[in-house]
């Protein structure tokens, strides 16, 4: 018997920040290590990804997970009894090989990111260090830059405004803490703003100012006056970063602006989004066509793609093979990482060294349906990623996370550094 081998798995349901329930996985080594994870889910998904594991019926809305708690309980429980937590890559191929189905749809991704992670944390208590040590080891110095909300819509906010996410990068923080203090006065200035002008209204799933805009494109103009009422210059100090998320209001190449009320073919979008990159300072744009309109994205990476950073999420959904695919296509040039799409640590790692081989960039990404669960912070560190998004700068489950990075960094010391500007298409 090792000190690393699995003796016990057990699930649990817990809730999320929607209120809704979720899966909690700890796993016990022999030695008495424990690692803990929880699922996160998404409101804005893409048709690719892992399915999540829900019992239906009328309780919470279909939304419990006794059978994905009771899947970790029994079957997941059974196969992982005695295999060695030291070696990731086999306990995610038994849970892969167990499930059997290509969306996960048996064992549900629930259970299976959660077991997934939870094992990756077993492995470092085990040898008594932080995950993203386990991971990075002794050359695991880089904090990844900040990708924050100011404003959310799309799924995320009843649809009040077409975007998904208007977000700042502090392109221009010298440190990761100078990164969230920047955003903090961006955050404040932009409520500020908000308030006198009669449009506070409480605030959207992922923390960020419920969107009461009249237009997509008011949002922008509020966001660069927040960043000015901060006293940061926008493009040079703070710049502006959107998931238009466009498969949840298009398809087939045509999209439907439900705020303006008017209607856009992939080329209009294009232009529209275009037209946005010459007026103000973006340096990032997620999903800006649908995940079915391939021909959009790569002529829409063709026009913007030397100067921003154009990242997919559904359309690629943290899936090594597509990752390869939109390289050779180039039908983008970064891509989003979240496990949870995936369904185990090695496959979301797979789709991120794809993407890093390629030069390309990679952003590890929380999920709107969140939790107190950090284990994406030390995913990014340890892996070496770009970039850090989950959410805004504001609810609990958000600010574990930022707070998660500055741990670390203090961990890391002197040599803690953010990513060099030559690392993304605006440095």
């Amino acid at each position: 018997m090792t000190d690393t081998e699995i003796h016990d798995v057990r699930g649990r349901r817990v809730w999320d920040s929607r209120g809704r329930p979720t899966v909690e996985v700890e796993v016990h080594l022999s030695a008495g290590a424990v690692g803990r994870a929880i699922a996160p889910a998404g409101a804005s998904t893409g048709s690719g990804e892992a399915m999540d594991l829900r019992d239906g019926g009328e309780a919470f809305g279909g939304y419990d997970v006794r059978r994905a708690v009771n899947a970790v309980n029994s079957e997941i429980d059974s196969e992982l009894f005695g295999a060695d937590a030291d070696d990731q890559d086999a306990i995610d191929a038994a849970l892969i090989a167990l499930d059997g189905t290509p969306n996960k749809s048996k064992l549900g991704g629930n259970a299976m990111v959660a077991t997934s992670m939870a094992v990756a944390h077993a492995a470092a208590a085990a040898e008594g260090v932080p995950l993203w040590r386990r991971l990075g080891g002794i050359r695991a110095h880089t904090l990844p830059l900040p990708e924050i909300q100011i404003f959310g819509g799309g799924a995320h906010a009843g649809r009040r405004v077409d975007v998904q996410d208007f977000m700042v990068i502090a392109v221009g923080a010298a440190d990761y803490e100078e990164a969230l203090d920047w955003t903090a006065r961006v955050y404040i200035a932009a409520g500020e703003k908000m308030a006198s002008a009669g449009k506070l209204q409480g605030v959207a799933d992922e923390g960020g100012f419920w969107p009461v805009f009249d237009t997509n494109e008011a949002a922008l103009d509020m966001l660069v006056r927040a960043i000015e009422a901060a006293g940061l210059i926008p493009g040079d100090q703070v710049a502006i970063s959107l998931d238009i998320a466009a498969s949840e209001f298009g398809s087939g190449g045509q999209y439907r602006l439900g705020l303006e009320e008017r209607a856009l073919d992939s080329d209009g979008l294009t232009d529209m989004l275009t037209g946005w990159l010459e007026r103000y300072p973006i340096v990032s744009v997620e999903d800006p066509l649908g995940e079915d309109d391939e021909a959009g994205l790569i002529a829409f990476t063709a026009a913007a793609g030397e100067r921003v950073q154009v990242i997919g999420d559904d359309y690629l959904v943290t899936n090594a093979d597509r990752v390869r695919t939109a390289i050779e296509k180039r039908a983008c040039n970064a891509v989003l990482v979240k496990p949870n799409q995936a369904g185990t640590l090695t496959e979301a790692r797979a789709a991120f060294d794809a993407a890093m081989a390629a030069g390309w960039g990679a952003v590890v990404s929380a999920r709107s349906g969140e939790t107190e669960d950090v284990t994406i912070v030390h995913l990014a560190v340890g892996w070496g990623a770009y970039q850090l998004k989950v959410g805004s700068f504001a609810r609990s489950e958000r600010m574990a996370k930022w707070n998660e990075g500055l741990r670390i960094a203090e961990a890391i010391g002197k040599n803690a550094s953010l990513p060099p500007a030559g690392a993304f298409p605006w440095g």
